[in-house]
């Protein structure tokens, strides 16, 4: 009976995710042949179509989306395929039991392929990181000498373990051959079922993880050539900054503000660029990395007289790849950084020059301001001696009148006496004129400051 009580929306899906990475169990001899498709995190559902299309050749019912998922087991006649998906690759493994006679011969004779469609391979989707032959070899056989390896391996230099606690063994020179795949060799020695499915399994993510985490090296020596170009940019930008600060010595004009502003945002968008590029692959780098120092660790390896393991070749190789894309981004950040701080120092500096030169414009309006009082007083004082000479003149006018009339007062003394009670009245006239100006002006200013919010 199932218990009442309420799931969690995604409870089915983590538990199904234990169970993602599983394997199958194989029996030798075996032939496995691996290919690793590149297509990136947005090709999920054309590599399902793709692969719904190879069912339909074969006259499988198509399967659900959700039986799919990220792995699918079929059998196609004499072959067994595995699919799996991962973050940004997609792996076709599809194995065929050898017949013993064949395996002794030559564990790699003949097409790998054989009865798929030539067509359908054709049209994977996505580019080949890695393709290669695994064959699992029967204990019955006899043993390997070294001869029948540098044969097996076309003379190439051999890498090689005990791997299972001695319990099998594990060949390769990790190399393209001819026919376009790499080889692994491994050799049963009491393994059983289960541990060979999980053999077979750790070898294959072994090659294809180091394939995946070596995609990082070259676009970590293309940055490189970027970042050496900006840091030479940054270093002048600083010289010219330091220039422009008056550094004794300095003979050249200083460059302007808005050239070095224009110039650091430049060397800043490229930087940005390249991390844009770098960033997510190199990050991948070092998880791909992680993932094959654990399937080294499971392989239980112990060395083989004469021969590097595994784990003691890939080190050698991947490890000084991986440090250098670390260190990329490491400089690459660094350098967004440095780049950032000497903008802001920039910025502060034109703000400063902004402040000054703020300064003196008020300087001078306060110099204008106080010219313009001082002008204003002596056009008063103009304006006031206009005004008494019109009005005198009207006086002397009136006076005139009056003598003519016959009033006994001489207009030129009449005049004169009125002259300080003309330049008086106008005087006063303009002082009280202006105050009242600037008594309606101060109101106005008191006015707009209290409705102001």
């Amino acid at each position: 009976m199932a218990l009442a009580f309420p799931d969690h929306p995604l409870r089915h899906a983590v538990t199904q995710e234990l169970h993602v990475r599983t394997f199958e169990p194989v029996r030798a001899p075996v032939a496995v042949t691996h290919l690793a498709y590149q297509c990136g995190e947005r090709g999920t559902g054309v590599n399902v179509d793709h692969l719904l299309s190879l069912l339909a050749r074969f006259g499988h019912r198509p399967p659900a989306a959700e039986e799919v998922g990220q792995y699918f087991f079929v059998d196609l006649g004499d072959l067994r395929l595995r699919w799996e998906r991962h973050t940004e690759f997609v792996t076709y493994s599809f194995t065929r039991t050898l017949a013993p006679d064949r395996a002794a011969e030559h564990p790699f004779a003949g097409d790998p392929l054989a009865g798929l469609p030539q067509d359908w391979l054709g049209q994977l989707p996505g580019q080949v990181v890695t393709a290669v032959r695994l064959v699992l070899e029967s204990p019955e056989l006899p043993e390997r000498t070294a001869a029948d390896l540098m044969t097996v391996f076309s003379g190439n230099p051999v890498i090689g373990a005990e791997v299972a606690g001695g319990a099998g063994l594990a060949w390769s020179d990790l190399r393209i051959h001819a026919d376009g795949f790499g080889r692994i060799l491994l050799r049963d020695r009491g393994l059983t079922e289960a541990q060979a499915g999980r053999l077979v399994k750790r070898v294959l993510d072994v090659n294809a993880y180091r394939a995946m985490t070596l995609l990082g090296l070259p676009a970590a020596r293309s940055a490189a050539v970027s970042l050496g170009d900006a840091e030479r940019r940054l270093a002048d930008v600083a010289v010219r900054m330091g220039r422009a600060n008056g550094v004794r010595g300095a003979t050249a004009d200083p460059p302007s503000e808005r050239a070095l502003l224009a110039e650091l945002t430049d060397v800043a968008a490229e930087i940005e660029s390249v991390a844009a590029r770098t960033a997510s692959r190199f990050d991948a780098t070092a998880a791909y990395y992680d993932v094959v120092r654990q399937r080294l660790a499971q392989l239980r390896e112990q060395r083989i007289r004469g021969l590097p393991t595994f784990t003691e070749f890939l080190e050698a190789r991947l490890a000084p790849a991986v440090s250098t894309c670390l260190a990329t981004g490491r400089r690459q950040q660094a350098l967004a950084e440095r780049a950032a701080r000497m903008t802001a120092l920039l910025r502060a500096r034109v703000e400063v020059r902004l402040q000054e030169q703020n300064r003196s414009l008020l300087d001078s309006m306060d110099r204008r301001a106080r010219l313009q009082v001082r002008l204003q007083e002596t056009v008063e004082g103009l304006s006031v001696v206009a005004i008494s000479y019109y009005g005198l003149g009207l006086v002397g006018y009136l006076l005139k009148g009056a003598a003519e009339a016959g009033v006994l007062l001489d207009p030129s003394i009449g005049m004169a006496l009125a002259l300080p009670l003309v330049v008086g009245a106008a005087w006063l006239g303009l002082t009280r004129t202006r105050r009242r100006l600037h008594r309606d002006e101060g109101g106005a200013d008191g006015h707009r400051g209290r409705r102001q919010p």
